[in-house]
C-alpha cells in the first residue's frame, strides 16, 4: 500500500526535508532552472485556514525535489503549469493541476506532487486517483497504474466502471490478460458491474493473444446475460476469427449482428475484407463491397485498398480494375505501390486477353498525368505488352521505351530485343535501328535479333544497311544467317 507520504516506484523525495507548510504560488526564473536551484516562497501571511487545519507561512525548499527533473523544454513547460496554478487551497484545485500536467504527458511529475498533499493539509479523493490511473494508462505505464488503483482501493475509494475499464483495456492492448482479469476480479469484489465496453476490451484482448475459443465462450456468456452485445462486440470477435483464417465464421457473426438490428460500421466490414484477403478469397471481398453499399455503409480508403491489394495478389485482375475504377470514382487516390502493382498485373494479363491492354495503357497514362513514380519493372512490362499485342501498339511501345531511358532507367536486354523484333514485324525498321543504337549505348548487344533486322532491311531493299548490321553483328561475336553478296 502506498501512503500519501510514499513515493512512486522510484524514490524521488525526502519528504521530511521539504515542507513545513505549503502555501504557494510557486516562483522561479528560467535562470534559476538552469542553475538547478529552486526556491518556492509562501506569501507572508501569518495564519492560513485550510481544509484540514492551519499552516504557517514559511519558505518552501523544492531544490532536492526539482533536481530530479531535467530542464528539457517539455518539462520546463510542465513546471510553468505548476506555477500558473498559484496557490492551492482545495483538492479540486489540485485535481485541476493534475489534469493539466497529465495533458502535457508529465504523469510522473503529477504522481510526485500527489505525494506532497499531506503537507498542504489536503488528502487525495476519488477523482485524484482516477486522474492518475487514467494518466498512467494513457502513457502505458501499467505497473504504476495498477499501484495507483490498489492504493485507491486500500484507501477506501471505489473506482467507477469507466476507470476499471480503462485499466483492463490498457492491459489487454499489451497482451497482459492475467493482469486484466485480476482487475476484472477486483470489480466483482466491490460490486462494480461491468458494462459491454468492459467485455469488449476482454474480447479484443483474448483475440489479440490468439485465445479465440475463450473469446467465443465469453461472447456466448455475454449473449446469455442481461447485457446486450453491441456492434463492437461482434467486430472484435470477427477480427479474432479472421486472424486465424476463419472468415466464414466471421461472416456468420456479421449476419447474426444484422438479424439483431445492429448496424455494422466500416471497421466491421474492413475486418472481413482483411480476412478474405489473407485467406485468398478476394472475390468474396468484392461481393462484400456490394453488400456494404446495400446497407448504406460507405467504403473508406482502407476498404478499397485492402480489397484492391487482395485482388491483385491473387490474380483477379478484371475485378481489381473494377475496384480501382470505383475507388477513384469515390475520390480516393491509390498509392504508388498499388498503382504499379495494378499496372504490372494488367500488362501480364494482356498476354492472354488482349482487350486488357487498353486498361493497362489508360492506367499507365493516369500514372504519368498523376505524377506517380513508375517503377522500372512497370515500364518494361508496358513495353512488352505494347510490342507483343499488335494493333499498331508497337509504336507506343517504342515511345514508352524512349521515355523510360529519358527518365534515367536502363532497360533490360530482353526489353530492347522484344521492341526490335516487334518493330521489324510491323515494318518500322528505322525505329528498330534506333532501338539497336540505344541498346548499344546502354547494354551489351547480346541476343539481339540481328537476323530479324537484316531480313526486314533486305525486304525493304536496303541492302547496304543490311550489310552494316551484318558487320556490327560480327564485331559482337554473332554470325547472322544472311551474308552480303
Amino acid at each position: 500500500m502506498l501512503s500519501s507520504q510514499c513515493q512512486t516506484p522510484s524514490t524521488f523525495l525526502h519528504q521530511s526535508a521539504y515542507f513545513s507548510a505549503f502555501n504557494p504560488p510557486f516562483f522561479y526564473s528560467t535562470n534559476a532552472i538552469h542553475h538547478r536551484k529552486f526556491h518556492v516562497f509562501a506569501a507572508p501571511i501569518k495564519e492560513k485556514h485550510h481544509l484540514y487545519g492551519h499552516t504557517s507561512a514559511t519558505p518552501l525548499q523544492f531544490e532536492d525535489f526539482l533536481q530530479t527533473i531535467t530542464t528539457s523544454p517539455k518539462q520546463l513547460e510542465a513546471l510553468a503549469e505548476v506555477n500558473r496554478f498559484g496557490e492551492i487551497r482545495t483538492i479540486a484545485e489540485f485535481n485541476r493541476l493534475l489534469v493539466s500536467l497529465i495533458s502535457s504527458d508529465e504523469v510522473e511529475l503529477a504522481w510526485k506532487l500527489k505525494s506532497t498533499l499531506s503537507s498542504l493539509g489536503l488528502f487525495p479523493d476519488v477523482r485524484t486517483y482516477s486522474i492518475l490511473v487514467n494518466g498512467f494508462c494513457k502513457n502505458k505505464a501499467m505497473i504504476e497504474a495498477k499501484i495507483a488503483l490498489h492504493e485507491m482501493l486500500e484507501n477506501g475509494f471505489e473506482p467507477n466502471v469507466a476507470t476499471f475499464t480503462t485499466v483492463i483495456n490498457s492491459f489487454c492492448e499489451t497482451g497482459r490478460l492475467k493482469d486484466a482479469y485480476e482487475v476484472f476480479d477486483e470489480m466483482s469484489k466491490i460490486g462494480c458491474e461491468p458494462t459491454i465496453n468492459t467485455y469488449n476490451c476482454l474480447l479484443k484482448g483474448l483475440c489479440y493473444v490468439g485465445r479465440i475459443e475463450e473469446a467465443y465462450d465469453l461472447l456466448l456468456s455475454v449473449k446469455n446475460s442481461s447485457i446486450k452485445p453491441d456492434i463492437y462486440t461482434y467486430t472484435a470477435m470477427m477480427d479474432g476469427f479472421c486472424k486465424v483464417g476463419r472468415s466464414d465464421e466471421a461472416f456468420e457473426l456479421l449476419v447474426e449482428a444484422l438479424r439483431m438490428k445492429l448496424m455494422p460500421n466500416v471497421v466491421t466490414y474492413n475486418t472481413l475484407f482483411n480476412g478474405y484477403f489473407k485467406e485468398g478469397k478476394p472475390l468474396c471481398g468484392f461481393g462484400l463491397l456490394r453488400r456494404m453499399r446495400a446497407k448504406k455503409c460507405s467504403p473508406d480508403y482502407i476498404s478499397y485498398s485492402t480489397l484492391l491489394h487482395g485482388l491483385l495478389k491473387w490474380g483477379k485482375i478484371r475485378a481489381a480494375m473494377q475496384a480501382y475504377k470505383e475507388m477513384v470514382g469515390d475520390g480516393y487516390r491509390v498509392d504508388e505501390r498499388m498503382m504499379n502493382t495494378l499496372l504490372r498485373g494488367l500488362c501480364r494479363h494482356a498476354r492472354k486477353e488482349k482487350y486488357v491492354l487498353d486498361d493497362a495503357y489508360n492506367v499507365f497514362d493516369e500514372m504519368r498525368n498523376g505524377r506517380y513514380p513508375i517503377y522500372q519493372e512497370s515500364y518494361e512490362l508496358v513495353v512488352e505488352a505494347m510490342c507483343c499485342n499488335g494493333r499498331d501498339m508497337e509504336r507506343r511501345g517504342f515511345d514508352v521505351l524512349n521515355e523510360m531511358i529519358g527518365v534515367g532507367l536502363s532497360p533490360k536486354t530482353f526489353t530492347f530485343n522484344i521492341a526490335i523484333h516487334a518493330l521489324c514485324c510491323c515494318g518500322e525498321v528505322d525505329k528498330a535501328l534506333a532501338v539497336l543504337a540505344m541498346m548499344h549505348k546502354h547494354r551489351k548487344a547480346r541476343g539481339i535479333p540481328f537476323n530479324t533486322l537484316i531480313d526486314e532491311l533486305i525486304l525493304q531493299g536496303r541492302v547496304f544497311e543490311a550489310a552494316c548490321v551484318y558487320g556490327f553483328a560480327l564485331k559482337k561475336g554473332v554470325v547472322p544467317k544472311w551474308k552480303p553478296q
